[in-house]
């Protein structure tokens, strides 16, 4: 194993390098036994030769390893029985991979992966949110890559449904990136969920790592979904990702003057799966999963259906609180003045109505005073 993560560590070799110098050589310990002319052969960068003549990394791999350890963390090797068999599968998967959390449990069952904006609406959150919750609450694990916006919305839904969720991201396992998500991450290991990562730790969240990132979230899953995506998204690099390795790609349908809604709509005209339900996803699995967890016979929803649903609310809800629900929609936030001049309620009844619905998770808060349903 050390050898693994030696080569892993090497500055300038990526999976694409590690896995020809492995199938050259044979095995990691092999290639820190070349000569410099079979290495200069292969076209290496200087210093990725340098390193690999010198041995500079396999003390400090040995190190790594401990250091993981101490984390509680462990690392998957690409010849081991443990390395997850979808990956495997991709041309040129990392070598290695840094995990930390229940990832055997995780990673058993079926992956999808939920993906989007960082810079998304109150709609496109919502979406995420109640897709991921939906799909965990039915025995799938939810991937995404931590980031602001859709992914966080997509781990917090998962943990709602009682669900699992793996974060995939673009730093050391020893680090969290944006440094907001700390809490989510301790809640996604409290959860059962875990996080991964193929790159060394103390890495920072450098630009160039997080299509790395990318590949393996689509790597992981059986398909990928896409909430909300603008037109130059990085969402949309992950959606190309996951076609070229042959995985179902599916989005959510926005509204067409929305800028965030380019992408999402663009890949449904291109052939993306449309997704309005979690049926619609678990319909695109492999036939055996999708039978076990679908219905026999899904009806199609109905549009008095799709009116009536919001108002399926706690029976206990008070006059003032139901009079602010009606108000309310999942789609965007309605700032408390209008809140407060459409409800007819005075201050106090108004935001003694607010923390009621805030309290039992019926509504979501947003800045500058904007308030939601939740879905």
């Amino acid at each position: 194993m050390i050898g693994w993560i030696a080569l892993n560590m090497t500055p300038g070799i990526g999976p694409r390098s590690a896995t020809l110098l492995i199938e050259r050589f044979g095995s990691p310990e092999s290639v820190f036994h070349a000569t410099r002319a079979e290495l200069e052969s292969l076209r290496l960068k200087p210093e990725s030769i340098e390193s690999i003549l010198k041995h500079e990394f396999h003390d400090r791999a040995v190190v790594e390893l401990d250091r993981v350890k101490s984390l509680g963390g462990d690392v998957l090797i690409l010849d081991d029985g443990s390395y997850p068999g979808l990956l495997r599968e991709i041309p040129d998967p990392p070598i290695v991979l840094y995990v930390k959390g229940d990832w055997q449990a995780c990673l058993d069952q079926p992956c999808v992966g939920v993906i989007g904006s960082r810079m998304c609406s109150t709609y496109g959150e919502n979406s995420s949110e109640m897709l991921a919750r939906d799909l965990a609450s039915r025995g799938i694990t939810v991937v995404s890559g931590l980031a602001r916006g859709i992914d966080t919305a997509a781990h917090k839904g998962a943990i709602r449904g009682n669900g699992k969720t793996v974060a995939v991201i673009g730093t050391g396992i020893d680090s969290v990136y944006p440094r907001e998500n700390t809490g989510l991450v301790r809640e996604i290991l409290a959860a059962g969920g875990c996080v991964v990562s193929q790159f060394p730790l103390g890495t920072p969240p450098i630009k160039e790592n997080f299509p790395y990132r990318n590949r393996i979230i689509s790597g992981l899953s059986y398909g990928v979904l896409i909430v909300e995506a603008s037109e130059r998204s990085g969402s949309l690099i992950t959606a190309r990702l996951a076609m070229e390795q042959n995985r179902e790609v599916m989005a959510v349908p926005g509204n067409i003057t929305s800028g965030n809604s380019f992408g999402t709509n663009y890949l449904i005209k291109s052939g993306a799966k449309l997704v309005q339900q979690w049926q619609d996803v678990v319909a695109e699995l492999p036939s055996e999963i999708a039978a076990a967890i679908l219905p026999p016979k899904i009806d199609p929803p109905r549009a008095e259906d799709a009116v009536r649903q919001p108002e399926l609310v706690p029976a206990d809800m008070s006059e003032n609180e139901r009079a602010v629900w009606s108000l309310l929609t999942p789609d965007e936030g309605t700032h408390i003045d209008i809140l407060l001049e459409s409800s007819g309620l005075s201050f106090g009844d108004l935001n003694t109505a607010l923390v009621g619905l805030d309290i039992r998770d019926l509504i979501r808060v947003l800045p500058g005073k904007h308030y939601a349903r939740r879905t």
